[in-house]
């Protein structure tokens, strides 16, 4: 049987990654820091995933499994030397971390095998993510080592949603969780230095780039654009598919996507078709639709220092879009909704960053927000500015005017 060491056994790991590997007839080896999971995954050797939908709920069972505490260094770098495959989903904060045993079990793998290299699928929300690892793992590891020889960073484009689990059912059983029944696992084709693995559910691309901005142009803008619209809609509303019932915010949404769709293929010609990205569109809001998600405008729409930055998913597709000289009203105004998004968790508390943002914009006012938190050049991209102002503006004075 075929080995997965996989850093990382949180919702992603365990209904995504480790899913689509274990079904596939793979051994997964999940590393983590939790005692509690990694104890129940050695004592059972398997976990249950639910899928929510519109349908009745389905229970897949993922067995071959097992773990080890990301604190046994010997145990991992031992694991990491033998494996027919690796890949990491900790989040941007864990990486190094994870990194560093990494490099430990890549010169163990050199002593015992030679020049055997292996592949690490990164599932990781994050640009530009190989060279984040490589840099990091070059430093840590030496010159000495072949890192680009023996070494494949697979970037990848991480389009699951997992529902919210309710605290009850998490209590209950550690190990389970529930997820949507999307399970393509998109990956950069040109990185493998070994042949791609047969698994069900890989979708290797030879244009990367182009894919990690599809999903940050339409799928993390669609969210975007569905929760700063439907909370100005109705600020009451807890659910994204309950905003996505009110006809205008759906309308506005499934517009506002495909205007980012139109700048992601003038961005990336031949790349994509407009009947390609228009059937995206459709089923990603056909998912941010579903209920059993329990997806909440907050969480979707929350940390507006990341969410309204200038590489992120509203002001990167916009910049692209000006560039090439696309319309971008409908980006330009998801950013403005952004600008007044004050949407609380379901124990009546907004984002912590999100309050210092909202006094940051009340104190200093909007040309110092985009400046220094959303980091647009007042010289370079001074018509984008110009154009988020007015637009505020107007909106303002809308507001002002509205009756009640």
């Amino acid at each position: 049987m075929k080995k997965l060491v996989l850093f990382g056994a949180g919702k992603i790991g365990r209904s995504f990654i480790g899913q689509l590997f274990a079904t596939s007839g793979f051994e997964v080896v999940f590393i983590d820091i939790s005692e509690s999971v990694i104890n129940e995954l050695n004592r059972l050797n398997e976990y249950k995933v639910v899928i929510k939908s519109s349908h009745p709920d389905e229970i897949i069972k993922v067995v071959n499994v097992r773990g080890v505490l990301g604190g046994e260094v010997d145990k991992v770098t031992e694991e990491i030397s033998g494996c027919d495959i690796a890949a990491i989903s900790v989040g941007q904060k864990g990486l190094p971390c994870v990194i560093n045993t990494l490099a430990k079990g890549l010169i163990l793998r050199q002593k015992k095998f030679g020049r055997k290299p292996l592949d690490i699928i990164l599932a990781e929300n994050m640009h530009n993510a190989d060279k984040y690892v490589k840099d990091i793992l070059s430093s840590i590891i030496g010159r000495d080592y072949p890192v680009d020889e023996l070494v494949g960073l697979i970037e990848t484009s991480i389009g699951k949603m997992v529902p919210i689990m309710p605290k009850e059912e998490q209590e209950k059983d550690v190990l389970l969780v529930y997820a949507e029944p999307y399970n393509t696992l998109i990956l950069d084709k040109k990185a493998f230095k070994n042949p791609i693995p047969d698994i069900k559910g890989l979708a290797p691309k030879d244009n990367m780039k182009a894919w990690v901005d599809r999903k940050s142009h339409i799928h993390n803008f669609g969210h975007a654009a569905a929760a700063y619209a439907g909370f100005h809609a109705d600020p009451s509303a807890i659910y994204l598919a309950d905003v996505l019932k009110i006809h205008s915010v759906k309308k506005f949404t499934r517009s506002a996507m495909l205007q980012s769709a139109d700048v992601l293929m003038k961005k990336y010609p031949g790349e994509f078709s407009i009947f390609e990205l228009t059937d995206h569109i459709d089923d990603l809001l056909s998912r941010f639709e579903n209920q059993a998600l329990g997806d909440t405008v907050f969480r979707v729409g929350c940390d507006l220092r990341r969410k309204l930055h200038r590489d992120d998913r509203i002001l990167s597709p916009m910049i692209d879009g000006i560039q090439i000289r696309s319309s971008v009203d409908k980006i330009l105004q998801t950013f403005v909704y952004g600008l007044s998004f004050k949407a609380k968790d379901e124990y009546g508390n907004m984002y912590p960053g999100d309050i210092e943002f909202s006094k940051s914009l009340n104190n200093n006012g909007l040309s110092y927000i985009l400046s220094y938190l959303c980091e647009l050049n007042p010289t370079e991209d001074h018509k984008i500015i110009s154009r988020i102002i007015s637009n505020y503006r107007r909106s303002l004075k809308k507001a002002h005017m509205s009756p009640g």
